[in-house]
């Protein structure tokens, strides 16, 4: 009997304790995190704003016509130096067209802008980037078919209508904010041009 008890207790330890290597520990559950959908992912999966160059505006037809042939990639005042370039363009249809055929010129432009500035607008993810200025070339030049040609009134126009297409007066601000895609764009730059006109018309009629 003592010899079987002492043959038992081989297995056993000193103070309880059973021999071998003790059994692994049961790995804590973790529990997935949920995704968050707060603003930092939001901000991850959002594609970075397109930065236009000149090979953006040369890789498509619509592109090169919304930014004026590249006059919208000017980095100071994109508009302004796309007003500009209506100057040259005028002073050349002029030499082409008779009165009919320029203003069917004027209205087929801005039918063309609203398709460039619809299609180069969502290529960029902003319906009215800033570099596309042909809506500030196609309304320059109604203002001046209908400006006397003189360099005096060419200029006046020019700083009336970049002050009505900057600051936005009404209607142009509830346009502006009201009308999406390529004919927004078109649409409350010729409403500045109408302002204009207006302006210069009142001058010539009851100042000078």
């Amino acid at each position: 009997m003592s010899s079987s008890h002492s043959d038992n207790g081989d297995n056993k330890l000193t103070g309880g304790q059973i021999d071998g290597p003790p059994a692994p520990a049961p790995e804590p559950e973790i529990e997935p995190t949920p995704k968050s959908e707060g603003p930092e992912l939001l901000a991850q999966s959002e594609p970075a704003p397109l930065r236009p160059n000149k090979a953006f505006v040369r890789s498509r037809t619509a592109h090169f016509i919304a930014f004026g042939g590249g006059a919208g990639l000017s980095p100071v005042a994109p508009g302004t130096v796309g007003t500009l370039v209506a100057f040259p363009l005028f002073w050349i249809f002029a030499l082409f067209f008779n009165p009919v055929e320029f203003l069917a010129l004027i209205a087929a432009l801005f039918i063309i802008g609203i398709w460039a500035c619809s299609v180069t607008g969502k290529a960029l993810g902003n319906h009215d980037h800033g570099g596309m200025v042909w809506d500030e070339i196609t309304a320059f030049l109604l203002i001046l078919f209908f400006t006397p040609h003189d360099l005096q009134w060419q200029a006046s126009a020019f700083l009336l209508f970049r002050l009505f297409d900057i600051i936005k007066p009404p209607p142009i601000r509830y346009y502006d904010r009201t009308l999406r895609g390529g004919f927004g764009v078109m649409f409350d730059d010729l409403l500045a041009a109408f302002l204009t006109l207006l302006c210069l018309a009142a001058w010539k009629a009851y100042v000078i």
